[in-house]
């Protein structure tokens, strides 16, 4: 007997040893969804089914695994799409059966069947005109009787699949989000494993979703839940978890760098694949937790902004976006904050912009008869800088008509929502300072880095005179053009140094080598490379080829966001060498990380108001009152953004290197 099971326990570890455990799931490395030569390849077809439902037929997309037999038995994982799409969305958009085939080639997944229906169960289901009509939103939520009593039927009489609820899952994106938590977690005799990636306004409220969480405990193998940090449905995501939270149900709950788009939706998916039909260990959802970033946004669903039907109506005073490549007409942008774009693509057969009202699936583009796709988003943006990029086909590709902007890791397109205040970044006719490129040495990394100097107007013209020196760090993502480029820094200055308003002083940008750490691993990013850079070779370098004053009453230090977890880092561990400190949604400082209070002459915290006002807040009146000099400012009515960000530069700059 014990030889038997001896042998039984080696058969059970060759059949599902590669996929059997199931571990910490990582956020998905570059190349993921992209095609690979010599590997095995699954199946993509499409189904038509009768749907006793809507009373037509209805169809749907299919994909069966490598080496598929119908002498095997698979699970089966639905994947819903949103409100703009249909049955061939996830295909036209995130390539899965190329995430999938990767994974499989990896062993990183349990062989199974997806079907990715069209959940607008209606006659005329098609993804065209005004998606938001009532008709068409009512078919989402009429599909849980098609998928129950149509769909799922015909893939168990047509396919070799198990027909038990543990071998059956359920996930989608946005609309299809909301859908796969109602219909999953109110159907738990049907699924085990349900999947939300940034999970729309049709997702039921938590305790109408889950009115008994005792029973979702015993039943569910699997709740996972994701969501882009800069996605405006956020608050969806949130109120489920923290109700899940509070009434103790396991379930992942993952946050990561994004905005409600493809990059996200591929990411749950390569995520969610490799977590179903395996055995669960609950003990391992708290570090998608702590792999997670905080939220960009507002995840408050009780204040939203109304529909589009009660917005008023859209003025017809559009002008191209000051940030277009010269002669371009598109995009456009009214008074109101709305933009207009216009792409010629006359083969193409979808395009679409990653703008939108609210994060909300971005923009779909509408044909014209000259080929060309045209749209406006549902609503007004933010005001100040925007990056974006077009989706065609699935592709992803930047606006001819639009400048570019380095950000998100690539090169973006990029758009400028008029401000109220937006003078004090405006080119004005003025003195101006220039922004200059160097290449300083740099033997740590064993090459020559780059860095941008912004030098005050009169630099040139006082050959005697010495200055002060900012050294400004950009955030995750982005570069050392991102500052004098997005955050218009350089016009800033003049501005102010023509108002009398500042002491004129060089500003210093390079690259703080945030990219090297993929942004899953933020929290591991280790400091030690680029302070050498700055400290024992950039800081040098400056101080020996231009005019400053080389000591550490007029050195400062500040960055946006992952730029201030840089600044903070190095601040403390350099006392001696800086004297300002300032921390642009990049966290607080306390009194206590501080070891000699007469080295720091201003400490300065900022954030946007939909960011973290109270912490920051909070942060500097407790330094205050522990004897430093902190200044707090909260941008109004704005994010994790740039306009955030240059109002934060206009309110520190004033405050540096007063005598």
């Amino acid at each position: 007997m014990k030889k038997l099971l001896q042998f039984l326990f080696i058969v059970l570890l060759l059949q599902y040893g590669k996929v059997g455990a199931q571990q910490v799931v990582q956020p998905a490395p570059q190349g993921f969804d992209e095609t690979r030569e010599g590997i095995k390849k699954g199946k993509i077809d499409t189904i038509t089914y009768f749907s006793r439902t809507v009373g037509v037929n209805r169809k749907a997309v299919i994909y069966t695994p490598p080496d598929f037999s119908k002498n095997k038995k698979y699970p089966v994982l639905y994947l819903l799409h949103g409100i703009g799409g249909d049955e061939r969305e996830w295909l036209n958009g995130a390539k899965p059966q190329v995430i999938l085939d990767n994974l499989y080639a990896d062993g990183k997944i349990a062989p199974m069947i997806v079907v990715m229906p069209n959940g607008r169960a209606m006659k005329d289901d098609r993804a065209g005109g005004n998606v938001m009509e009532p008709e068409k939103v009512a078919a989402f939520a009429t599909f849980e009787k098609d998928l129950l009593n149509d769909l799922i039927p015909y893939i168990q009489k047509n396919f070799p699949v198990y027909q038990d609820r543990e071998h059956r899952a359920i996930a989608g994106l946005s609309m299809g989000g909301g859908q796969s938590l109602n219909f999953g977690l109110g159907n738990q005799d049907v699924f085990a494993w349900v999947g939300a990636f940034s999970a729309a306004p049709n997702t039921k409220a938590p305790k109408e979703l889950v009115p008994d969480p005792s029973a979702l405990k015993k039943t569910l193998k699997l709740l996972f839940i994701s969501c882009g940090d800069n996605d405006g449905l956020i608050g969806f995501s949130k109120r489920t978890h923290d109700y899940l939270t509070e009434n103790q149900v396991p379930h992942i709950y993952f946050i990561e760098p994004g905005g409600h788009d493809f990059k996200v939706w591929k990411n749950g998916l390569y995520m969610f694949s490799q977590l179903i039909f395996k055995p669960v260990d609950t003990s391992t959802f708290g570090e998608y937790l702590k792999m997670s970033v905080p939220p960009k946004v507002s995840t408050d669903v009780t204040n939203r902004p109304p529909r589009r039907s009660a917005a008023p109506a859209i003025k017809d005073d559009f002008k191209p976006s000051v940030l277009n490549q010269p002669g371009q007409l598109y995009p456009q942008v009214n008074s109101q904050g709305y933009a207009r774009f216009r792409i010629h693509a006359p083969e193409a057969q979808s395009v679409s912009v990653s703008l939108g009202l609210g994060g909300r699936g971005g923009t779909q583009l509408k044909k014209t008869e000259d080929g060309y796709w045209e749209g406006t988003t549902e609503g007004p943006l933010d005001e100040g800088f925007h990056y974006y990029h077009l989706t065609v086909d699935g592709g992803i590709f930047n606006d001819p008509g639009a400048l570019n902007f380095y950000g998100s890791t690539r090169w973006e397109s990029g758009i400028e929502i008029p401000a109220p205040d937006q003078d004090f970044y405006a080119l004005k006719d003025v003195p101006h300072g220039m922004v200059t490129q160097v290449l300083f040495p740099s033997p740590s990394t064993g090459t020559s880095r780059r860095a941008f100097v912004y030098l005050p107007p009169d630099y040139t013209q006082n050959p005697q005179k010495r200055y002060p020196v900012l050294y400004l760090q950009h955030g995750w993502g982005e570069d050392e053009t991102a500052w004098s480029n997005q955050g218009r820094a350089n016009l800033i200055m003049d501005n102010l140094i023509a108002e009398g308003k500042i002491n004129p002083f060089i500003i210093v940008m390079t690259y703080g080598m945030t990219n090297e750490i993929r942004w899953g691993r933020i929290r591991d990013f280790k400091i030690d490379s680029f302070e050498t850079v700055l400290i024992k070779e950039l800081i040098p370098y400056v101080d020996k080829h231009f005019r400053t004053i080389p000591n550490r009453e007029n050195r400062a230090m500040a960055g946006l966001s992952m730029g201030g977890m840089e600044t903070k880092q190095i601040t403390l561990r350099n006392p001696d060498v800086f004297a300002y400190y300032g921390l642009l949604s990049g966290g607080t400082y306390a009194p206590e990380d501080i070891k000699d209070k007469s080295k720091v002459k201003l400490i300065f915290l900022s954030c946007g108001s939909k960011e973290n006002p109270d912490g920051v807040k909070n942060a500097a009146e407790a330094l205050r009152k522990a004897g430093f000099n902190a200044v707090d400012y909260v941008s109004p009515n704005t994010a994790h953004e740039f306009l955030t960000w240059r109002r934060s530069l206009y309110q520190l700059a004033p405050l540096l290197f007063k005598k």
